[in-house]
Formats: structure tokens, sequence, C-alpha cells
């Protein structure tokens, strides 16, 4: 266990196993006897008693013994002494159970249901609880029992903070104590004790009062995870809402979306609405979100969260804007606001209410009423060739709608506070610099990387605007590259989260984002933005910085080492994407596709799709052909028996209006998985640069 090998027993021990063994199944055996025929003498109960002495773990003992508590308190009715008499045998029982294993969950559970009963000393839970800390003082079963009788006892949270606080000084390696601490230190904050406000002042005194564990023993993990969960009280921001398309302040013409809607009709003119936030959130609906237009659009605006989470809450939602058509009048420009108050109808994941104002405004070119809407151009064959991409002087309409850095609205003392933060983890990249400076600790380098990028993200929110220090996200990049050459047992980790500070560096503003936006030299293929977005080969593992993606209708990733494309589903502006020779190994990791409904282009070709015999990620979307699946057989395109070969590609596909796809070089990619394609996407005209009939 925990990396060390398990010693052989030796002779001696392997007798006595055999003794015990047998002995332990007499006892159950007499045992079974007495709870199937719902004994509860004393007799049985001694024996139930010594079943539990030998293994604490048997939880049917445990669940008879309350069985048997329970017969013989209604026998001794209001009698306070027999009431107490029964209730102290128990805890007793409990109490040589314990001795046994320390770390057995049915006895700190029974140990539990015998003080709710309210007869018991809390004060003798409490002095036992000494006893078995000196023991073993990390030991979590009892830091959760003190956690539950110092709530019966209602002992304040300052008196058991400082409890806390003498543990981790006998010992910085009590990670129980500093647990206890983060959870204790929560409530209080919360609620704003006197003496644990402002939170900024706290936060300070935390930070240096873990620091002498850290500097004490840097190799220690118990202090650096509270200095983990520290970070993450000062870096979260209450501001929600980080970007939104259509952007703040640009000029969108509605005839360039609309094959984007999700229904077409002659007289309306439909635009989608998309907000990103900085976390998942819930309660985005017409009510808390106010959307104002100078035209005729219809108020009643539906709000749909993409990739919900178990809560119900979404980092991105969606609406469709449907303006009506004004007879008799040429294109106009119309004012559109949006608004999002301070709402508690606004939650986050994380609890927090959207309690800052968020102000944005666009304005939309409403072609006049003649105009006829179809689902946009006949796409032809798109080519990902590089020579086909021209780095040609972008259209300043382009600029303009690729500008996902929204200056929105943030009240005063936020900005303040954002600073005051900013300043405590400047301190603390300072200390974590020194220490570094000193020795080579691993996880002293993953602290430091955090805390750079803590840093970014309060500095950003507390100007409004994005604005990156280049050099920071250099020295973050050399640490994730050195932890890659120290702890090789997590280096996907580190490849991950080195991809995702590449790309904040390389996206950190509109000059570096320009780099990569390309013109496609046909535009007539695609709708009328035909912007390109190139990251090919660079060496990405993961994708991010989703919220300033919004803009984007054709994304090419082709030759990096992607596995997944979590967060693609944000950008429900993608039409075109092209995810070549990466290392996808399966449909699972595909699943985010089945949201972009607007995705007419798709090149997965070159992955490892079918190459492994066990893809485990399979399992985790129950297949359509199981009993517990909601899907429909009557509703499936195709049936057969290649349904049950390929339903995980047919939960990807089939609610998506292909025009364009390419799966050559992947492993499962035969002759009979293409001709179960065509069944499934009739719409489809291009499989692997071949026209279909």
């Amino acid at each position: 266990m925990h990396g060390r090998p398990r010693k052989a027993p030796t002779e001696e021990e392997q007798e006595a196993s055999v003794v015990k063994g047998a002995k332990l199944r007499s006892i159950q055996a007499k045992f079974f006897q007495f709870h199937h025929t719902n004994t509860y003498t004393k007799e049985a109960l001694e024996v139930n008693a010594k079943l539990l002495e030998m293994n604490p773990e048997f939880i049917t003992g445990w669940n008879y013994r309350k069985l048997a508590v329970q017969y013989h308190l209604e026998a001794a009715q209001s009698d306070e002494d027999s009431i107490k008499s029964i209730l102290d045998e128990e805890l007793k029982v409990v109490e040589s159970a314990l001795m046994t294993n320390f770390k057995s969950y049915g006895a700190w559970h029974h140990r539990k249901w015998v003080l709710n009963m309210g007869h018991s000393s809390t004060d003798r839970e409490l002095f036992l609880l000494k006893k078995f800390q000196k023991l073993d003082a990390r030991n979590f079963h009892a830091w959760n029992y003190r956690r539950f009788v110092t709530a019966l006892k209602n002992i304040p949270d300052e008196e058991e903070l400082q409890y806390t606080t003498d543990m981790i000084y006998e010992n910085f390696s009590n990670y129980s104590a500093w647990h206890n601490r983060s959870v204790l230190l929560s409530r209080l904050l919360k609620e704003e004790v006197e003496g644990y406000y402002p939170k900024e002042k706290v936060l300070t005194e935390e930070f240096e009062f873990v620091r002498n564990a850290l500097f004490t023993d840097p190799d220690d993990q118990s202090g650096w995870f509270y200095h983990l969960w520290l970070l993450d009280q000062t870096v979260k921001l209450e501001h929600l809402l980080v970007s939104s398309w259509p952007p703040n302040g640009s000029n969108v013409n509605v005839s360039d979306y609309c094959a984007l809607s999700p229904s077409l009709s002659s007289i309306s003119r439909t635009l989608p609405l998309i907000l990103c936030f900085s976390e998942a959130v819930g309660g985005i609906n017409s009510s808390t979100v106010s959307v104002v237009c100078e035209s005729n659009m219809d108020s009643n605006l539906t709000w749909t969260p993409i990739s919900v989470d178990k809560s119900g809450f979404a980092r991105t939602w969606l609406t469709y804007l449907t303006f009506s058509s004004e007879p008799m009048h040429p294109s106009r420009n119309y004012l559109v606001k949006v608004s999002i108050a301070n709402s508690e109808g606004i939650i986050s994941s994380a609890g927090f209410c959207c309690s800052n104002p968020s102000h944005m405004a666009f304005t939309v070119c409403l072609p006049s009423s003649n105009t006829e809407f179809d689902e946009g151009p006949d796409i032809e064959r798109i080519d990902w060739s590089e020579e086909n991409f021209s780095s040609n002087q972008l259209h300043s309409e382009n600029l303009g709608l690729i500008n996902s850095f929204n200056e929105l609205t943030i009240s005063g003392g936020n900005k303040k506070t954002y600073e005051t933060n900013a300043k405590i983890i400047a301190d603390e990249i300072a200390y974590c610099r020194e220490l570094l400076s000193e020795m080579d600790c691993k996880i002293g380098k993953l602290t430091l990387a955090r805390l750079l990028l803590a840093y970014d993200a309060l500095s950003s929110a507390s100007r409004g605007v994005q604005d990156q220090n280049m050099f920071q996200y250099k020295e973050i990049l050399e640490l994730y590259h050195d932890l890659m050459k120290l702890d090789p047992p997590h280096f996907q980790y580190y490849k991950d989260q080195y991809s995702l500070v590449f790309l904040k560096q390389e996206l950190a503003n509109e000059e570096s984002l320009l780099k990569y936006c390309y013109q496609y030299r046909d535009s007539t293929s695609l709708s009328n933005n035909s912007l390109c977005l190139c990251l090919r080969g660079l060496s990405l593992s993961q994708i991010g910085c989703i919220e300033q993606l919004l803009w984007v209708q054709m994304l090419d990733l082709s030759n990096n080492g992607i596995r997944s494309i979590e967060g693609l589903e944000s950008l429900q502006l993608l039409c075109c994407l092209n995810l070549s020779n990466n290392k996808i190994c399966s449909f699972s990791a595909l699943e985010p596709l089945r949201l972009l409904k607007s995705l007419k282009v798709l090149d997965i070709s070159h992955n490892e799709i079918g190459a492994h015999p066990i893809d485990t990620r399979r399992y985790l979307c129950a297949s359509p052909l199981s009993h517990a699946s909601d899907w429909k057989r009557e509703e499936f395109v195709v049936s057969g028996p290649e349904m049950t070969i390929y339903w995980d590609a047919f939960s990807i596909f089939s609610g998506l209006n292909l025009r364009q796809l390419s799966v050559t070089g992947n492993p499962i990619a035969d002759k009979k998985f293409k001709l179960f394609l065509c069944k499934l996407l009739p719409a489809m005209k291009w499989l692997d640069d071949e026209k279909l009939r």
C-alpha cells in the first residue's frame, strides 16, 4: 500500500492466522444463529461483541447491535438508569473494536449513532479522542468524529481552530489537522465572525502561518495542500461573466449567421447569443439576463446550457435572438443591450451569487424584408492543405468579431479587493522563489506555476481587461517543462497544463492572436466569414482559452497530441473542424461534437480510434441497446448488427448534419464502417476526399 512492497508472512504468522480464522468462523456461526432468530439475550450480545472485537469491519454485526439496542430501549421505556447502562455498554464495545482497528468505518459510525441518542457525555468523548490522537494524530476518522462531537457540544469554531494550531505545531505533517483547519476557517470567513474579517487580512495571516511549515519541511505535502486551498480562496472571482458572442462593441450582420439558427424562416432573422462564464453557473433565464433591442425582437428568450454538469450548471449558455422583418425598410443597424444585474438567481458551482453587474452592447444589421434565407452556400470539399490558407491583411469587420476581450463593468469595491489579493499572491510568489532558490522541490515548482497564473487572473480582473505579462508566461512554461523531467509518472498532467498555459500566452491579446488567423482561399465554399484559426503543429495535448474563441467558425487543430476535445462544445458557431493527426483513441473522446449543431465539415483522420482492444472510455456512455438507456430503437436511422458494433459512433454523429467527413487512417475505418457512416449521414457529400453519389 502507498508504494510499499507487501511482506510475505512468516510461518508463525501463518499459523496464528489459521487459528484466528477458525475461531472467527466458530463465533460467526453462533452469531448468525442468534441473528436469524432475532435473539437479543445477554449471551447473544456477548458473542456479537467478541465477533466485532476480532473483526470491526463486520457491518452486519453493527447493524445487529442497533436492532438489539432498540429492542432493549423499548423494554426499558423511560428508566433513565437502564437507558444509560445500555448505551454505555455500546460505547465500551465500540472502544474495544477501535483498539483492534482504529480506522474501522463501522465502529465510528456506530459510536455516532449511540451519541445521537443524547444520553452520553461529550466531555468523555473528547478525552477519548485525545488518547486516540496521541496514537495516530493524522487519523482522519478521529478528526471527522471530533467535528461531529464539537457540533453536538456547540464548541465555537474559534476554539477548534486553536486546537488545530496546537496539533500542527506538534507535527507540521498532520494533513488531517490542516484539512480540519480549512473546514473551520471556511465557516468563520463565510459568517464574518469577529476577528475573521476582512477576509484579505485573515488570508495574509494564514499564508504566513503555513509558510513556517513549508520552509521547515518543503518535501512534505500537507502544508502545500493547505497552501493550495488558501490560493483557491484568494483567487476566487465574484465577477463571473468573462466573454460573449457577439462581443461587446461589435457590429454583426444577421445574414452572415442565419445558417447557424435552429430553424429558418423567410419572415424572421435569427442570431445566436452566447454567454461564457469563468465557472459553471445556473439560473440563466429571461428574469436574470435582460436583452433589449431597438428593433422588434421576440422577448421570450429560452436559454440553453451547453454541456450541463450533474447540478444542471454550465459554463456556456446559448439563446437565439429572433428579429421580425420590417416591410418597406432597407437594411438597418439596431443596438442590442445585454445586462446581468446583481442577481441572487445566478449561482456559480462554488456557491457564489452573481454580485457584480455586467453590461455589454453590440449592433446588428438586419437585411431588408425581401431578403431570402437558405441554409447557406452549398459547401464544396474543404481542403486543409496549408497552401489553401493565406495571411493577407484581415478586414476590419473580422477584427471586431474576433475581439473577445470584453471590457465589462466591474464595481470599484471589487477592483480594490482584486488588487489587494493580487498583492497577497505577489508576496507568496516572492517567498516561493526564495524557497526554490535553495532547493529543487517538485511541489514548490508546481505551486509557483499556480501562483503566477493566479496573479495573472487577479491583476487582469482588477483592470477589467486582459493584459498579460509575457515574461510571466515564459516562466510558467519553464516550470512545467522542468516538472515533466523531474516527475515522469505525472508527465501527462504537466503536459496538459503546459498546453493550456501555452495557449494563454499565444492568445493573450489581439496582436498575438492574429498570428494564427488565416483566410481560406475559397470563401464561397463557406459562409461569408472564411476566417480560420490555425493551431496546427503546436504539440498541444489539451484545448484551453475557450472563452476567447467563441467567434471561431473554422478551426484547424491538426498535427498535435490532443486526446480529448473537452471545451469545444462552447464554440457554437463552429462549422469546420480539423482534428487530423492527433491522439484521439475513441469516439467517446469526441463527445462534445454532439452539441455542435452547426458543424458541417469534420476531419478526424489519422488518429487512434479503434486501435485499443479495450476502450474504457467507451463505457462512460450507455449503449443505446442497453436496458438502462433512454434511446428509442424506432428512432434509429440505421439498424442491424452494425448498431451493436458502432453504437458509440452513432451516438456522436447521428445528431449532426455533416457534409464532409474524413476518417481515414483510423484502425476502425474499414469499408464496413464507411458504409455505416453513409447510411447514418444521408446529407454527407464527401467521405475521405471522395465525392458520394
